[in-house]
């Protein structure tokens, strides 16, 4: 459904179903750069239309999500995201480095040994999956769950409000992401530092909608991102090379694979009046989607837009974090953990044959891998 798109060479805004579709960079960052144009409040909308059994069930568990950060136009938004902009401070974050690196480091050092013993091992089970929810725990007060346990409510919502699915399907998932929401309301009542400031802003949804957003398009984005990039690198061995013998730049790698496979392939906005965006007349409550993935592939940003060039003039021109007023609060931890990850553990994917390459579900914006599966050549 959502992967069938192709980006047409005459037109960089197309009517694509319920949508306008813009792929060039100009305008998808000219749309982003407009919220007043351009609001962000469809960006929550369920792609398929939630039931009222299904609402039920999201009600049952008290189930709200007021508009927080993505999805907030409202005069709420600067103290929310100031707030998690404190909690996600580049110094902060660059502080957990260390830490990190050490975690990868030995995980990497087990699957090295299980590779040169001939096992199958899953690049996503057993290293990247779970790293970014590790991270967020330490900047962040988090519930203390099982991670298993966050990992499935992130990935339901992840396919509950943005990928086709059918009533079953619904009713199961808004049980997942009813259930866990009440967990994190209830934490939200005691929660410390960043919970405690959004606390008193006097809007109790408001904490939990904060909780939402950076357990689902958060943590979730990031550990998808991390498979997707290793994935790539399998695929280009003189890179790999590069990389240990340091003749190709860590950040670099990481930029071009922000560019070339962003874990959010798409976001939304809705016209707020009418309007002309590249020569097609949009009405006003049309939802506008931006096709950030292809944005990045541009040929008027980067010389070489297929291909994957560490540095090439552009590279970091992407807009795998959106940009303006709602530009990703975790960008910079996103680039830090990739970074860690890429240094530490780009080498396994040397002279390895794929037993199973990432999957990617029919999702609007999200890739949501489930494996990566290695063993030795």
């Amino acid at each position: 459904m959502f992967r069938t798109w192709e980006a047409s060479a005459e037109s960089s805004v197309v009517r694509q179903g319920d949508h306008i579709l813009v792929s060039s960079h100009a305008l998808v960052r000219q749309v982003l750069a407009d919220p007043e144009t351009f609001a962000p409040d469809n960006a929550l909308d369920a792609v398929t239309s939630i039931p009222v059994a299904a609402l039920r069930v999201l009600a049952g568990h008290g189930f709200r999500l007021p508009p927080t950060l993505a999805n907030n136009g409202t005069p709420s938004h600067p103290a929310v995201r100031a707030l998690a902009e404190q909690a996600l401070h580049p110094h902060r974050v660059a502080a957990q480095a260390d830490w990190l690196t050490g975690i990868v480091r030995r995980r990497v050092a087990a699957l090295a040994t299980r590779l040169r013993s001939g096992e199958t091992v899953d690049l996503y089970a057993d290293l990247t999956s779970d790293l970014p929810l590790l991270v967020l725990g330490r900047l962040v007060d988090l519930p203390d769950d099982d991670v298993r346990v966050v990992k499935e409510f992130s990935r339901a919502a992840l396919e509950l409000f943005w990928a086709p699915v059918d009533l079953d399907r619904q009713l199961a998932l808004a049980e997942t992401v009813g259930h866990y929401h009440a967990v994190l309301r209830k934490h939200a009542e005691q929660g410390e530092g960043m919970i405690a400031g959004l606390r008193a802003l006097g809007d109790p949804d408001l904490v939990v909608g904060a909780l939402f957003f950076l357990l689902v398009a958060g943590q979730e984005t990031t550990s998808q991102f991390l498979t997707l990039l290793l994935h790539r690198l399998s695929t280009e061995p003189a890179i790999v090379t590069g990389l240990a013998r340091g003749t190709v730049s860590v950040d670099d790698v990481v930029e071009e694979g922000l560019r070339l496979v962003p874990p959010i392939t798409t976001w939304r906005r809705v016209a707020t009046r009418p309007v002309s965006l590249g020569g097609v007349e949009v009405a006003a409550g049309a939802s506008i989607l931006l096709w950030l993935a292809e944005a990045g592939r541009d040929p008027s940003v980067t010389p070489h837009p297929q291909d994957f060039v560490p540095g090439q003039r552009g590279s970091r021109r992407h807009l795998a974090f959106g940009a303006g007023a709602h530009r990703c609060v975790g960008a910079q931890l996103s680039r830090m953990e990739a970074a860690v990850v890429v240094a530490e553990a780009a080498a396994l994917v040397r002279e390895i044959d794929v037993v199973r390459a990432p999957w990617c579900p029919d999702n609007l914006s999200f890739r949501m891998p489930d494996a990566f599966q290695i063993r030795r050549s």
